[in-house]
């Protein structure tokens, strides 16, 4: 979960170390730290500059001012092993000094490759089990840093994306990648390495994606490939059509604010060719037999979880397939029924999610026909999976998901759709289902005009320790998702209920001034929802209700009122003022809203 970058070429390193550091931070941020390569006569030397804190910190260190090669390494950290210190944050160096290593992922075997350094005279002056690496390298190196490094991966159990310097071979810059993301941006007489794209956006468009436990010897003009036992791999160039601006702030405070507001046009560019009125949805998938599957697995994380658990409604209405969803930290361990009758739809942002690529891996073993959903260009979860479907929702920096968790509820919507027409499925609702899709970018961008009412709301209760989320069917999994935006950047404790089980036990919790959020969208549903919400009234809970019904109620304290949909899309619009909520909470309490603590962008490691 930490971010790395390399720099090689005609250009100072550390000014584009920095650079790429900074737009990398939302996957670590507790350490910071740059190599480099500098001339010392006619011949090179290594010298490192770290410190705790943010790339901030580091970006104010005076002795950067004399580091002047063009070839460097730097990373920002999120900590596994070691408390966040100066000896713990990378790069580090082997015993003699001659090769430096940055590193994101786990060595879940470093104990063991310690006691083996231990016993052949090296020490280890750090906590983490980085500091393994430059070692082991240095131990296997016979004079081919292509054969050590080989060598070294190999005793490697774990993940890692890594990048070596060393004054032995001072115009390259090697990099190897196993379960963690790692891309070569190419300029001509340039290169930039980074663990994710917009790193590199400001210099290319242009980038190499490395495969699983391959390797890479980057020089300034050229880049060659190997796989781990060192033969070579002929690789092409892909180009991304994101932009630098779209990786920038653009006059907004921070951009979680940015990427709530780009939501309309996000979910637009989602959309794009895929679904009109007149004709059958468009995707990508005439390779797939939908009539042999009695079971769809959606399988994913945190937020891309909830976007799985909203959209499970839309694939049993409309494609008449039992849909179960499934964490994927629990999915691979415990023995799930699947096989080549099962579809399995995997969900990540980044496409680099560890957990997430270790149940589709499972799922792939398995006979399952498998398909993802990212936003991420040639991630890893891209590569393996039969079948991808991108989101196309731009770069998101904050590590609060927004834009992503919107595209992905209507791009699963958009598949459940697909699934029906290929299934031959009568459905009177199809069509305006589609159109109801068709206009969430408006209905969306009408949304966002509640920012005022709800940082209103956001004043009154952002030194609260608890808050409650409440609702019924797509309610209830949209309520999962606000109470998750709100432990991430506020740290309040907060809690989703489905609303009938306030009274089994929930209820209990309730107290005089505890504010419950209520949401209700379900024309069906949403009178027993408000019953259930004036329970709590009954208590003393301070009330706030989303919904797009026409409700007078002089017992609860805020009624927010947002554009009427289908329910099952509700979701895509009730959760914006949910996120808004979140933000200015966090913003009340002069919280980085951008990167909270303890958390990471892309969770690479289990």
């Amino acid at each position: 979960m930490c971010g790395i970058v390399g720099y090689i070429g005609h250009k100072k390193a550390v000014p584009v170390l920095i650079n790429g550091l900074l737009s990398l931070e939302y996957r670590g941020y507790d350490s910071a730290g740059v190599a480099v390569l500098s001339p010392d006569n006619n011949e090179y030397k290594l010298d490192i500059v770290k410190d705790k804190g943010r790339v901030k910190v580091l970006q104010d260190n005076k002795e950067l001012e004399n580091l002047h090669g063009n070839v460097g390494i730097a990373h920002t950290r999120w900590a596994t092993h070691g408390i966040p210190s100066k000896e713990n944050a990378h790069p580090h160096l082997d015993n003699s000094k001659s090769f430096a290593v940055v590193h994101n992922g786990i060595i879940e075997n470093y104990i063991e490759l310690r006691q083996k350094l231990i016993e052949n005279g090296y020490t280890l002056y750090s906590d983490t089990d980085t500091e393994v690496i430059p070692n082991l390298i240095h131990m296997n190196y016979n004079g081919d840093i292509l054969q050590a490094v080989s060598k070294t991966l190999k005793e490697l159990k774990g993940s890692y994306a890594i990048e070596v310097i060393s004054p032995l071979f001072p115009t390259k810059i090697i990099v190897a990648k196993k379960d963690s993301p790692l891309v070569v941006g190419i300029k001509d007489d340039e290169k930039i390495i980074a663990s994710d794209i917009p790193a590199a956006l400001s210099h290319t468009n242009k980038f190499y994606f490395l495969d699983e436990e391959e390797i890479g010897v980057i020089e300034k003009d050229s880049a060659k490939f190997f796989d781990i036992n060192l033969n070579e791999v002929k690789k092409d160039i892909k180009e991304i059509d994101w932009n630098a601006e779209s990786s920038e702030k653009n006059g907004f405070e921070d951009f979680m604010l940015k990427e709530i507001y780009e939501q309309p046009n996000a979910i637009r560019e989602t959309i794009g060719s895929r679904l009109s009125l007149d004709k059958k949805v468009n995707l990508e998938l005439d390779g797939v037999d939908f009539k042999k599957f009695n079971k769809i697995f959606i399988v994913a994380c945190g937020t891309a979880m909830h976007a799985g658990i909203v959209s499970k409604y839309s694939f049993e209405k409309f494609c008449r397939i039992p849909t179960e969803v499934d964490m994927a930290s629990e999915f691979r361990y415990r023995n799930p029924l699947i096989d080549e009758h099962t579809l399995c739809i995997f969900i990540s942002q980044s496409g680099e999610t560890a957990d997430t690529i270790a149940a589709l891996r499972l799922a792939k073993d398995s006979g399952s026909t498998t398909i993802s959903i990212v936003n991420v260009i040639g991630s890893s979860i891209t590569r393996i999976s039969d079948y991808t479907l991108y989101t196309h929702a731009g770069p998101e920096i904050a590590v609060a998901s927004t834009k992503a968790y919107v595209c992905q509820v209507t791009l699963l919507n958009i598949l459940a759709l697909y699934i029906s027409e290929q299934l031959g499925i009568e459905n009177k609702e199809i069509n305006s289902f589609k159109e109801s899709i068709l206009e969430l970018p408006e209905k969306v961008k009408d949304t966002l005009t509640t920012i005022d009412a709800i940082k209103e709301i956001a004043d009154k209760v952002y030194t609260q320790k608890d808050l409650y989320f409440i609702g019924r069917g797509t309610d209830y999994a949209v309520s999962m998702e606000g109470s998750l935006k709100l432990k991430e950047i506020s740290y309040i404790h907060s809690e989703a209920y489905a609303a009938g089980e306030l009274k089994h036990g929930p209820i209990a919790l309730i107290e005089n001034g505890i504010t419950v959020i209520a949401v209700a969208t379900n024309p069906n549903i949403s009178e027993k929802t408000l019953s259930n919400l004036e329970e709590a009234i009954t208590r003393g809970a301070n009330s706030v209700l989303i919904t797009n019904q026409d409700i007078k109620n002089d017992k609860i304290n805020y009624i927010i009122n947002i554009p009427k949909i289908d329910s099952i899309l509700s979701p895509i619009i009730s959760i914006v003022p949910l996120q808004i909520f979140a933000y200015f909470i966090a913003k009340n309490k002069k919280l980085d809203v951008d990167k909270p603590r303890n958390l990471a962008k892309s969770v690479t490691v289990e």
